[in-house]
């Protein structure tokens, strides 16, 4: 595994343990976008039929995921890094 691949690790780690009613919350828009960017990341293209309309949560992560169809999981994994930091810096988290 590279660099990014351990950097990308420890950063889900982090955004995955943030407490759930603690001061830094991500959106649902910015969840949905590290969903799609982590799915691409350990995954590539979305594959499987899409959820039906009455599965919403599933409907929108699949089209988070389908966002990012052709990006290679390096590109994947260093635009996740790139946008926890982002929300890092922003709430003042340390990732």
């Amino acid at each position: 595994m590279g660099e990014i691949g351990m950097r990308f690790e420890q950063v889900v780690g982090t955004i995955k343990t943030l407490p759930a009613d603690g001061p830094a919350q991500p959106s649902n828009e910015l969840k949905l976008k590290f969903y799609g960017l982590f799915r691409q990341a350990r995954d590539g293209d979305v594959h499987g039929d899409q959820p039906g309309v009455f599965d919403l949560v599933g409907k929108f992560k699949y089209q988070a995921w389908s966002h990012n169809k052709g990006m290679k999981k390096d590109e994947a994994m260093r635009q996740y890094v790139a946008l926890a930091e982002d929300f890092a810096r922003e709430h003042g988290v340390k990732i």
